[in-house]
């Protein structure tokens, strides 16, 4: 018996030899592992797809489809639930091996096989498929932690957000100008904390593949308007203007998105440009790729379809330091100015533009302000 297995493994022999599966399945039984077998690739296509196992032992050369072809379809296009080892069971050469581990196998051993090296190899790879499969299940218990955390976390702050307000609007009497200016500090932290919880649930609910897109026709024009309105309190508060500028045909452009998660990410880099922006001006303005020639956007420009739009949001802010532009995208990278977040919000933008198949771009100098543009497919593929 294996002291190692902590259970009774379950291995799929793949070999169209009668014999070399007898042999194998007596030597891994006799280890205690549990063994399943197909004489062809087909069956053990469809046994993958039956019943779960921990490790596929499998024949490279067989007629039909080959071990080369079982591996491809294993790991492009059988959706399995856990990673499963691939280990090459073969008698010819390295080139023909190294093909193997390009189309996604583990590991592989010579024929004859040697009955120490072959336990040895299984060992080695139920070790490796033990430790990704804790590692899986750490990271699903700490998103489900977070996403349960968040969840809860919102009820309390949106009743005390709807409590504040109520008091601020006099409805237990009127306030001392002292007190109210307590309850407005207390208010707008408490919508800050708020923000916070939304995005790290949004954030987790992207990472746990646990978030649904919802394609539909949206003239952005329409919606870049309707959340410069909802902000236009918070430039007024610092004397800023918003221009919109939407030329041409591009007024009148629609694409095929999730309105919610543009909406959240328009709100989100607006919202951004105007914290970080003490007097002047924040622009919105919808483009053609090819009119833009700032720097940072060559690079995507020069091979983007025609497909695409641009929405460019520039400001005349504080601006970004270059060395922190290239991980301004990264999850928990806060930046150094002291009105900084999180360091979510930007990270939530990037994966909102990814899942819509686009992309986001900063250009930035240091006391001249930022231009964030976004690239957008006028279609998508609504599964």
């Amino acid at each position: 018996m294996n002291p190692q297995s902590s259970r009774s493994d379950k291995i799929l022999v793949v070999d169209d030899s009668p014999d070399n599966i007898f042999l194998v399945k007596t030597i891994l039984e006799a280890e205690g592992y549990t063994i399943s077998s197909a004489e062809n690739g087909a069956e053990a296509l469809i046994a993958l797809q039956t019943y779960s196992c921990d490790l596929v032992l499998l024949d490279l050369m067989m007629p039909g489809m080959d071990g080369y072809e079982v591996t491809r379809r294993i790991r492009r296009e059988i959706n399995l639930q856990q990673y499963i080892p691939i280990l090459l069971i073969t008698a010819h050469d390295t080139a023909d091996v190294a093909q193997g581990l390009d189309l996604g196998a583990d590991d592989f051993i010579r024929k004859p096989v040697a009955v120490e090296e072959l336990l040895a190899r299984v060992r080695s790879l139920l070790r490796l498929k033990h430790s990704i499969d804790e590692r899986d299940q750490i990271a699903r218990q700490r998103e489900d932690f977070v996403s349960r955390l968040t969840h809860d976390l919102r009820t309390p702050l949106i009743a005390a957000e709807r409590m504040l307000m109520l008091l601020q609007n006099g409805a237990l009497g009127q306030l001392s100008p002292e007190i109210y200016e307590v309850m407005t500090i207390m208010s707008r932290s408490n919508t800050n904390l708020l923000s916070m919880v939304n995005t790290l649930l949004e954030v987790y609910r992207f990472e746990a593949g646990r978030k649904s897109l919802v394609f539909q026709p949206v003239q952005l024009s329409q919606l870049i308007t309707e959340v410069a309105g909802e902000l236009k309190p918070l430039a007024l508060a610092k004397a800023l203007a918003i221009n919109l500028d939407f030329a041409g045909d591009l007024a009148a452009q629609a694409i095929i998105c999730d309105r919610l998660e543009i909406h959240r990410l328009l709100t989100n880099l607006i919202g951004n440009a105007i914290k970080f922006t003490d007097s002047g001006s924040v622009t919105i303005s919808l483009k053609d790729p090819e009119q833009l020639n700032h720097l940072n956007s060559q690079f995507f420009i020069n091979s983007v379809p025609n497909n695409y739009i641009a929405i460019e949001i520039r400001d005349t802010g504080v601006g970004i330091p270059l060395a922190q532009q290239a991980n301004i995208f990264e999850r928990f990278r806060p930046g150094n100015h002291q009105s900084s977040g999180s360091g979510l919000g930007l990270y939530l933008c990037h994966r909102i533009v990814t899942a819509h198949q686009g992309q986001i771009i900063v250009d930035s100098e240091v006391g001249k302000g930022s231009i964030f543009t976004i690239y957008l497919p006028k279609k998508q593929s609504i599964n």
